[in-house]
């Protein structure tokens, strides 16, 4: 029996790997410019990060998964935004160093040798230079080759700043200060200012978190550090009563309320329970063959629909049924894109 590699599938693919390590790299590229870097359509390139967010590490739970922010680069309609920014989140392992052992350098240059031969004038040259820090790598030590020493400033830097913006905002919520935060909402790609009432930090997952009373929105809000791009403790007083902060050990469902947006109720096989004690939810009824019908507030139908995605095909819809419709739809749009 022979097998056929669908050639839309193998050109997906292709260009997933180059796009992912250079967006990895870079962190203002917007839908049009990957488009023109691939030499493909901005249509395109969300239907190939649309797939990308089933990606990441074995496991399979959401914090295994990279993350597209798809809000960013695509109307409600599901249209691209050729202008909106993308932005990929729990892809960090891309940044590690690659490293070979001594027997698997020594055949990438044994390889190299052989691509050389017959080569033009400038592939030559790169391939040389390749060679010479791979032969060179080699004749330092027995034990793993460094192919690339990459040291880490801006990721230690970033992590040493978030260590600081942490302390102080803590020490604003034990004093009772308020705090004016410049805050990016990456759905709109764009900076908002707010006054909140800092009540603490608090780590969920991978991430630290604000718990604060928001001016602005006018309720209690969670603000991911990581997305802080400002932060002055101010003289006034808080001006609501102090409470103890949230408990995130169930998960950060969003920057949302648990009381705001539709209750969506949904049926989960016994393989997709673990969602139960990822995600916040409203109600849980246990069924005797181990699976639940649950509800689950829904602030944005877009996220229950990549929700439901990584779920599949251990979850579906009960109600209501602008929600069934609308995965549905997703669902057909995204099984297109393997044919």
């Amino acid at each position: 029996m022979s097998s056929r590699v669908v050639p839309g599938a193998r050109d997906q693919v292709a260009r997933l790997l180059t796009l992912v390590p250079y967006l990895h790299h870079r962190t203002h590229v917007r839908l049009g410019e990957a488009a023109e870097l691939l030499g493909t359509t901005p249509a395109q390139v969300l239907a190939d990060l649309r797939v990308l967010f089933l990606c990441g590490l074995p496991g399979g739970l959401p914090d295994d998964l990279i993350d597209v922010d798809l809000d960013a680069i695509e109307t409600l309609e599901g249209t691209p935004l050729a202008d909106g920014v993308i932005r990929i989140d729990n892809a960090d392992y891309l940044a590690r160093p690659l490293r070979l052992s001594a027997t698997e350098a020594s055949a990438v240059i044994v390889a190299l040798h052989t691509v050389r031969v017959g080569s033009n004038p400038t592939t030559a040259e790169l391939v040389d230079r390749v060679l010479a820090k791979l032969e060179g790598s080699l004749a330092a030590g027995a034990a793993g080759v460094p192919v690339e020493r990459r040291v880490a400033v801006a990721t230690e830097a970033r992590d040493a700043a978030l260590v600081t913006l942490a302390a102080q905002l803590q020490r604003a919520a034990d004093a009772g200060r308020q705090v004016r935060l410049t805050y990016h909402v990456p759905s709109r790609d764009e900076l908002s200012e707010r006054v909140v009432d800092p009540y603490g930090v608090v780590t969920s997952g991978r991430f630290r978190y604000l718990d604060a009373w928001c001016h602005l929105a006018e309720g209690d809000r969670l603000f991911r550090l990581d997305r802080i791009a400002g932060a002055e403790v101010l003289a006034s007083a808080i001006s609501t009563s102090r409470r103890p902060v949230r408990d995130l050990s169930d998960g950060a469902f969003a920057e949302q309320p648990v009381d705001s947006g539709v209750v969506a109720t949904l049926l989960l096989a016994p393989a997709a329970r673990w969602a139960c004690d990822y995600y916040p939810m409203r109600d849980v009824r246990p069924r005797p063959d181990g699976s639940a019908e649950v509800d689950l507030v829904v602030a944005d139908p877009r996220w229950l629909d990549r929700l439901l995605l990584r779920l599949a095909p251990h979850a579906s819809v009960l109600a209501p049924r602008e929600f069934i419709d609308s995965f549905t739809a997703r669902a057909r749009e995204t099984l297109t894109l393997y044919h």
